[in-house]
This record gives C-alpha cells, sequence and structure tokens, in this order.
C-alpha cells in the first residue's frame, strides 16, 4: 500500500471533529490493508514510526529538519522562522516551500516508509541523519513530505486523532469491546500488533511481556480535601507524594530493568539499586519512585536532577546523589496479572515481597533502606489531610497522594481512583516579558510566558525566574495575545520581547538556585493563579523576596 493513501486519509480523518466520521473513515481504509501494512499503518496513526514499547528513537529535532529543507529549497533562515511561526510545526512549514522540489507521482509505499525509519534510528548524529532525510523528501510527494515529517518528529500528527480512538475503530471492527481492545494494546504496548490479532480473533491469546513495560497510572490533583468524597465515599489509603523520578521495575531471575513515565529504559541511571532490586524473590512488576536520600533525609529533586540525561553515572555522582527505590504499587508477580486486583491486594504482595527479600517494615517512614514500600496510612477522617500533608512535606516531599483501596490499575488512564493533594508552597507576583507563539492549535495565539521579578524595590531591573503557560482561561489568553502583539519590543521569531506591563501571580511548589534565569533562581511546577489587573508592573516582588521563600537569609 502506499504511503500517500495513509496521508490521504489522515487528512479526512484531520478533516472533520466528529469521532463517529473518524472511525468510519478507519473503517473503510484499514480492512484493505494486509497485515504488514496494517502493522505500520496503525503505529502512523498512533503518531510514531515505532510502537510504543520499542526503545527505539530517531533523535531528529527541529534544527535538522530546518537545515534539510533548506538544503533542498534554498530558503532563508527568517523566512522558515516566519513558515514555523505561521504554521506552527515543521510538516506543515516544510509543505509551503517544497513544491516543485520533490517527486510529482507518489510511489513510496508504507513498508518502504518503516524502512527508512529504521534506518535513520541506526544513522548516528546529525551529519549521518541528514543526507538520508533530505534524500527522502527529494523522492515523496509534498503531501507525504508533510506526515513523513509529522512522524519523524514523534508524538502526533496533530488530525485530531488519539490512540484511544484508533482503539475504539478497531473495536468496531472487530466487532469486540473496546476493553479487549485496550486490554490487549496495554499488554503488548503495540497498537500494531493489537491490530493483527483482533483481525485474526487471537487477542485472548496475549500474555504479559516482561520488560515491555505498561503505561502509569496518573493521578488527578485535587486542593480542597472535601474533593476526596466526590469519588471515595469510605476509607482511603493515604501517602506521601514523593518528588523522584517515577519508574517502573521489571524483574526476572536473569534481569532487572528500570523503565521512565516515556517508557524510556533508565536501568543505567540508578546502578546501586539494581542489586537489592534483584535480591527480592520471584518475578515481578513494581509501580514506585526513585529518590535521592541520604541516611534517612530525603534530599531535593535538584539533586537527583544529576543523574539525569548521563548515558554513564561515575562513583562521584553516585555518592553526591545517592538514590533510593521506593515501591507503592505492584502489577504482576510470578505468572499473574495483578491489574484487575484491588489495590488493597496488591499492596499486600508488595509489603509481603520487600519483607521476604530482609527489608524490614516499620510504622514510621525508613528511608535508609535501598529498597522500601513508601509510608501508607488507612484513613476514614478528610478532617486530618491537612496534617498529614504538612507532615509530609516535613519529610521533603511534595504533598499527599489519596488512593481507593478497591482500585483496579488502569495503565494510562487518568482518573479519580488515585488522587493527588497539592498546596503551593507561596506565589509571587511577577511581570511577563517575553512571550512564544503556541504550537498546534495553539498556533495563533501567544500563550507561553516568561516572567520577571525586580532586583529590589529601589532598582527597577527585571530578572527572569521562569515560564507558564497554564491557568488563565481561553478568553484571557486571547486578549493577552492581541495586548502582546501590539507592544512588542523586539520580535525573535516564536520569541517575542514584550513592554513589561501585564502582572501574573504565579503559584509554585518550590524554589531552587538555576542558571537559567538571571534572577539565579527557578520556579518548580510553576502556573499561573491569576491575571492581577489591579497591580502595576511596579509593585511586583522583588529577588529579595525570593531569596526569602528559598530559605535564605536577607541582610
Amino acid at each position: 500500500m502506499l504511503f500517500n493513501e495513509f496521508c490521504l486519509i489522515c487528512e479526512r480523518v484531520a478533516g472533520t471533529t466528529k469521532k463517529l466520521e473518524k472511525a468510519r473513515i478507519l473503517a473503510d481504509y484499514l480492512p484493505a490493508l494486509s497485515d504488514a501494512d496494517l502493522v505500520i499503518a496503525c503505529h502512523f496513526l498512533a503518531g510514531n514510526p515505532f510502537p510504543l514499547a520499542d526503545q527505539r528513537v530517531l533523535n531528529i529535532g527541529g534544527a535538522l529538519v530546518r537545515d534539510a529543507v533548506r538544503e533542498i529549497t534554498g530558503v532563508g533562515a527568517d523566512e522558515w522562522e516566519r513558515l514555523l511561526v505561521t504554521w506552527g510545526e515543521s510538516g506543515l512549514a516544510a509543505a509551503q516551500v517544497l513544491p516543485g522540489h520533490g517527486a510529482e507521482e507518489p510511489t513510496t509505499t508504507l513498508l518502504a516508509m518503516q524502512q527508512f525509519y529504521i534506518e535513520l534510528h541506526r544513522a548516528r548524529g546529525p551529519s549521518k541523519k541528514r543526507p538520508l532525510l533530505v534524500a527522502l523528501l527529494r523522492r515523496l510527494t509534498v503531501l507525504e513530505a508533510t506526515y513523513a515529517i509529522k512522524l519523524m518528529m514523534g508524538g502526533d500528527l496533530r488530525i485530531g486523532l488519539q490512540e484511544g480512538q484508533l482503539e475504539d475503530s478497531l473495536a468496531r471492527l472487530a466487532n469486540v469491546p473496546v476493553g479487549e481492545v485496550q486490554w490487549t494494546n496495554m499488554l503488548l504496548g503495540d497498537i500494531g500488533e493489537t491490530a493483527v490479532l483482533l483481525r485474526h480473533g487471537e487477542q485472548h491469546t496475549v500474555r504479559l511481556r516482561m520488560f515491555r513495560p505498561l503505561k502509569f497510572m496518573l493521578a488527578s490533583p485535587i486542593q480542597d480535601p472535601q474533593e476526596i468524597r466526590q469519588s471515595i465515599t469510605g476509607r482511603f489509603f493515604v501517602e506521601d507524594k514523593y518528588d523522584g523520578v517515577r519508574v517502573q521495575v521489571h524483574k526476572t531471575d536473569e534481569r532487572v530493568a528500570l523503565f521512565s513515565r516515556t517508557l524510556d529504559e533508565v536501568t543505567h541511571r540508578f546502578p546501586e539499586v539494581i542489586e537489592p532490586l534483584g535480591a527480592l524473590p520471584g518475578e515481578f512488576i513494581l509501580d514506585g519512585e526513585i529518590l535521592a536520600a541520604r541516611g534517612d533525609q530525603i534530599l531535593s529533586f535538584k539533586t537527583l536532577q544529576a543523574r539525569l540525561g548521563r548515558k554513564v553515572v561515575s562513583d562521584e555522582v553516585q555518592a553526591a546523589a545517592p538514590v533510593i527505590f521506593v515501591a507503592f504499587d505492584m502489577l504482576y508477580q510470578n505468572g499473574t496479572v495483578l491489574l484487575e486486583h484491588p489495590l488493597y491486594q496488591r499492596r499486600t504482595r508488595l509489603t509481603q515481597l520487600v519483607e521476604a527479600g530482609g527489608y524490614t517494615i516499620e510504622e514510621n517512614p525508613v528511608y535508609g533502606a535501598p529498597v522500601t514500600p513508601s509510608l501508607q496510612l488507612l484513613v476514614r477522617d478528610v478532617s486530618r489531610i491537612d496534617a498529614l500533608f504538612e507532615a509530609a512535606r516535613a519529610r521533603g516531599n511534595e504533598g499527599l497522594m489519596v488512593k481507593d483501596p478497591d482500585a483496579s490499575y488502569r495503565p494510562g488512564r487518568r482518573g479519580r481512583e488515585w488522587l493527588k493533594v497539592k498546596k503551593a508552597f507561596a506565589t509571587i507576583d511577577v511581570v511577563v516579558v517575553a512571550v512564544e507563539v503556541g504550537n498546534g492549535n495553539r498556533r495563533h495565539l501567544l500563550s507561553d510566558y516568561t516572567f520577571a521579578v525586580r532586583r529590589s524595590v529601589n532598582d527597577a531591573e527585571l530578572l527572569t525566574i521562569g515560564k507558564a503557560y497554564g491557568g488563565l482561561t481561553d478568553v484571557e489568553i486571547q486578549e493577552l495575545t492581541t495586548w502582546f502583539s501590539a507592544h512588542v519590543i523586539e520580535d525573535r521569531g516564536r520569541m517575542k520581547i514584550v513592554e513589561p506591563h501585564i502582572v501574573l501571580e504565579i503559584a509554585f511548589d518550590l524554589i531552587q538556585p538555576s542558571t537559567r534565569h538571571s534572577s539565579g533562581y527557578a520556579l518548580r511546577f510553576p502556573r499561573i493563579v491569576a491575571w492581577r489587573h489591579d497591580k502595576p508592573a511596579t509593585e511586583i516582588d522583588t529577588l529579595d523576596v525570593v531569596r526569602q521563600l528559598a530559605g535564605e537569609t536577607v541582610l
């Protein structure tokens, strides 16, 4: 099957907002594909060249696409930047300048496109990848090139089709409940293989595969403890919400592996927990958090950041940023998939596993052991939440998790069975000094705001301290876009330096030193609380306020 036909289907899907119409379009297209093409098409429709559980990544950035398109078309750097701002993504920007530089008629097949992405993955570094990309774009039509670029950038074709809708379409085609499709896809981590099994009625043969990470269950945020009663009527579990790196542990007799929230293997970053995890009996999959800790003291996330992004973690880094693994859920054990088991049963198994490994479970949180279960309390009274929250903060953690003891584990789903109780550490008033053009549906809006504080009460120099984009209404964003567009001091393409007039109230969870911003500090999890129409820029907070909130003594 030609890749062009896939692209035409994507155009039709993008052309309607109706879910049933999208499903009908896919129902017309997918049955005509061979098994091999069906696998590829489903991967591509999900927005990626490879299956979700596949560890391969292309490492293609916007700069590489830009350079390849400029080599083919001769488009200037400024014009490319203008196109990127106008169209919001590299694929559509390229489509404006590629006519006359590629194929007139489509000849590339789905299989050939898959093979190209495999070759692109194998090529190491921009100097090896760029010639491959240039050669590909020269032999594709403009429409094919648009979607080829979308796919290599990864994650979303921006045609209004999410993986859940694709699962629903496959369920309709196979005439089975969508839950069967979700379960099969969850166990495999491969929507393409799932589609073929459904076609042949073989989805019930699927078994969980170790070292193919499952999506993580997610929690819904709340601030008022009374919100707990909207979804949990009886007793509930309370755990600390840790400020670490969420990981999923897969362990067999032969191997231990750690996977991140993005389903990438990160075992090499935390070598000191591998042997303790390997010493625990049997096969299992655990959900938990890597924390920086020394003795019984939780260290800051900034300490843990020294581990992230490294291919090799030296002895010096391990000594400076020691880590432990805190487990809070068990998803599989010795041939039994536990996802549908209630949480209280999964937790009992987890506790028994850790005890069998020789680690003592105590009433109070003990972080000295390399592997430990999370502190968990069974609570009946919502009024206890505030005190428990403050105790968690005192232990160096972000806040609290509230969980329904009867809840199943729902990979990739954000429901009300898990709730995260988070309260802003404080708020500060800042002024917006720069804005950026949004992506996708926000490409016509200025929606990413860089903000600053004053150096002091008597010194009006503005020092940047962070960036935020969430918290305002659509109406406010549109109103601010109009204002910022009329008050640009310097146009840097996607970024616009604007007159420092708009004051925002920003909430955050932590202030930490940072070389990224001119203030020397950064806010952790900043979010916009309010647009302060009532406050002039002369009354925003100062660097001294930031230092005080960071726990420093200000003379």
